[in-house]
């Protein structure tokens, strides 16, 4: 049994929509040739070799490059001023957020925009053959409260894992893979293309070796080449305290292994959680109704709650009303931060009883009269006594 390692939680839905000038540092109004020269020195700033200790060194390149790729292009940077971000992108959500699609890799990119003038190409990296694996999705049912204090949770996952007979390099024992002979080993057939911003440079994935830049003449039996076989495995998940319905945690590196030595996928498990019968959230605060005995909301009196974490006892005032709430600060749920809890608080209700017996009855309507109330008469008394009660 493996244990997942630390969860990272994943952001909502509705990331902030990018300004393409705020990127780039210049106004609405900046020229062509603003824009040019504004890429041309961020590109140099925050490009990735310079950057080497960053880690999203390349995906703040990649932003200000899509940047530039709409304003300075005219049609595009027009759509852009009027539309915002959707109307160059099509409306629609994509799986490419930066608009990156006909490059598969950071090299593309630097090759398209930047070509031979590439002021980094003398140390410019070679293709990395090894591709990283997929991600994995599922579901994981918790009770109401697992959800509220954290717990650890058994799972089974099929995924992709190395495989053990040709050790993940796809051939059988006693050969090895050799250089693609489509692609020459890079991985990529590309296209060369005339363009306003100069030579652009698109690569599409060499069907010949599925982009891997290797061969495998002699594919291993166990796996067919892939290098890589479907295992299953039982990880132990730990839930963080504080979670709630709906909410997504991403398992850094537990998806399906990577191909030819890349990097595993992640894991995203989405939590469901069961309904409670006594109790709800209401963001951090855990919230509950009490029904208060009419007599005790008249007279006062301690009442007991079997809350979550054991039996309250909940001190009512004499006159107590219905919708009265009783506030217990950092009874509730504790939050994703680490930082506090939420309050515990219960509304009461005050209960009427409807199953009085006739002496019952006949003392509330003795307590009626001393308060000058007028209530039904008893079933059966006579017109006068009717009216005699209703005070005519």
């Amino acid at each position: 049994m493996e244990r997942a390692g630390p969860p990272v939680r994943t952001q909502s839905e509705g990331d902030r929509l990018t300004d393409y000038y705020e990127l780039l540092g210049v106004s609405r109004q900046a020229s062509q040739d603003e824009v040019k020269r504004a890429y041309r020195q961020l590109a140099r700033k925050l490009h990735p070799d310079v950057n080497r200790d960053d880690p999203h060194a390349e995906e703040h390149f990649k932003e200000i490059t899509k940047a530039y790729s709409v304003l300075s292009d005219p049609e595009k940077r027009q759509r852009y001023d009027l539309g915002g971000e959707a109307a160059v992108n099509g409306g629609a959500a994509s799986a490419d957020p930066f608009g990156f699609g006909n490059f598969d890799s950071f090299a593309d990119v630097m090759d398209a925009f930047f070509g031979a003038g590439d002021p980094f190409a003398t140390r410019s990296r070679p293709r990395a053959r090894s591709r990283r694996g997929g991600d994995l999705a599922m579901r994981v049912q918790l009770e109401f409260t697992e959800a509220v204090f954290g717990t650890s949770k058994d799972v089974k996952v099929r995924a992709a894992a190395a495989c053990e007979r040709c050790e993940g390099n796809g051939a059988e024992p006693g050969t090895e893979p050799t250089t693609c002979s489509r692609c020459g080993g890079s991985g990529q057939l590309r296209t060369v293309r005339q363009s306003l911003l100069g030579q652009l440079v698109s690569s599409t994935t060499c069907p010949g070796c599925s982009g891997s830049g290797r061969e495998v003449l002699s594919p291993c039996t166990a796996c067919r080449g892939d290098g890589r076989t479907s295992k299953e495995t039982t990880l132990t998940l730990d839930i963080p305290p504080g979670v709630e319905d709906g909410l997504q945690i991403r398992y850094q590196g537990r998806g399906d292994a990577g191909q030819y030595g890349g990097p595993p996928g992640d894991l995203y498990v989405e939590l469901s959680v069961t309904a409670h019968p006594v109790f709800r959230r209401r963001n951090d605060d855990l919230v509950c109704n009490l029904s208060v005995p009419m007599t005790v909301a008249v007279l006062g009196g301690t009442l007991s709650l079997e809350t979550l974490e054991g039996t309250e006892q909940i001190d009512v005032e004499p006159g107590t009303q219905s919708g009265m709430i009783k506030r217990f600060r950092r009874r509730g749920v504790p939050r994703l931060d680490g930082h506090g809890r939420g309050d515990l608080i219960v509304e009461l209700a005050v209960e009427t009883p409807a199953d009085l017996n006739e002496e019952q009855r006949e003392l509330v309507r003795r307590l009626a009269q001393l308060r000058d109330e007028p209530v039904a008469p008893p079933s059966g008394a006579s017109f006068f006594a009717r009216l005699k009660s209703s005070g005519r």
